[in-house]
């Protein structure tokens, strides 16, 4: 009987223990910290490495390649691309399936039907001469690059509210921002951050490479005459000197294709000629070209077509790193071997686009 009591005296106790636990309040509760700790087995998964983290939210604010403040909601999920460099650099990027408007001619560019066919059926919107803007603004995109040649253009799409960012990747350390600027812009600066230190390693590979070698004379012929060339502040004079060789155009101010006279280029008598893939002209041209009979280059024989069949190697996207490596190997082959850089490029072409090429579609 003593038992029975002292039972139902527990019991009475601790159902008033209850009761003044529950009319506490969540105030009264024990605080999160004195939760008794999960087994090591049982702990939730950790976060997600960050290359796989979704986009981070929130606005986003950019200067562009002009020196204008772009803002943005948040990660931009539909892009106008009006300038294929940077249309080539957003598919490096990973950021394709983005992409709804585009720049014109898209139907020419061997690297989109080969890796990314959808380009062809997209309105072409724009390019370095034109924009139009009601066809740009009926796709209602959250982002829209132009280059700066546009920059007017560029400011009345802002007006109308439509975030736009002006680019000019016209040097190394520009085209390093270009990717920088797209990885903030579109939420993937993991793989912005993970391309340019591809493309600097690589630099800096061809750099010591070279770095005692002679470094002969470069003249970089343009697209529509032999008698254009690379101006110092173009991306391309940066390109035959990265690679170890010295530009002759070097002191031409700016930041276009300059005309010369055939006597200019015979004063500079440059030991070795690159014409870029995209000349209206070939080399057998320059070769019968009797006011050039005398250069160096072309007594040597020593005239060559930049690659490749797929894209240009010259222009300031992500492929040109390709370029820099095979101007080495033309300029110092005992240094950069035919092997190495076909394989980079092959490496790359992969890596970057999913795409298995051939030395042909390389153009070497």
């Amino acid at each position: 009987m003593k038992k029975r009591c002292l039972s139902l005296i527990l019991l009475s106790a601790l159902l008033l223990q209850l009761l003044s636990g529950c009319a506490a309040g969540p105030a009264e509760s024990a605080p999160p910290s004195a939760a008794p700790s999960v087994p090591a087995s049982a702990e939730p998964a950790q976060s997600q490495p960050a290359e796989t983290q979704p986009a981070q939210s929130g606005p986003i604010t950019v200067a562009d390649q002009a020196g204008r403040e772009v803002t943005l909601d948040a990660p931009a999920e539909k892009i106008v691309s009006c300038y294929y460099l940077v249309t080539a650099s957003l598919l490096t990027l990973g950021q394709k399936d983005k992409i709804v408007g585009i720049e014109m001619k898209a139907k020419s560019r061997e690297l989109y039907k080969l890796c990314a066919p959808e380009f062809l059926d997209l309105p072409g919107v724009g390019s370095g001469k034109e924009t139009n803007i009601e066809a740009i603004a009926a796709l209602e995109p959250d982002l829209v690059l132009l280059p700066k040649k546009q920059l007017e253009a560029a400011e009345t799409l802002a007006g109308l509210g439509i975030p736009t960012a002006v680019v000019e990747p016209e040097t190394y350390e520009a085209f390093n921002g270009l990717i920088a600027m797209l990885g903030t812009l579109c939420g993937c600066e993991e793989k912005a951050g993970a391309l340019t230190a591809y493309y600097d390693s690589v630099a800096e590979r061809v750099a010591a490479l070279t770095e005692d070698a002679e470094r002969p004379a470069v003249y970089l012929a343009g697209e529509a005459s032999w008698l254009r060339t690379c101006a110092g502040g173009m991306y391309q004079r940066e390109m035959v000197e990265m690679a170890g060789g010295t530009c002759v155009s070097q002191d031409i101010e700016g930041r276009a294709w300059a005309d010369v006279s055939a006597e200019q280029l015979a004063a500079w008598d440059p030991e070795v000629i690159f014409s870029v893939s995209y000349a209206e002209y070939s080399l057998d041209d320059i070769r019968n070209d009797a006011a050039l009979s005398g250069l160096r280059a072309v007594k040597g024989d020593r005239l060559y077509t930049v690659p490749s069949e797929i894209e240009a190697w010259d222009y300031p996207q992500p492929s040109s790193i390709l370029g820099l490596l095979w101007m080495a190997h033309i300029l110092h082959p005992e240094l950069v071997s035919r092997e190495d850089y076909v394989k980079e490029a092959q490496d790359f072409y992969q890596t970057y686009f999913g795409l298995e090429v051939t030395e042909e579609q390389l153009g070497v």
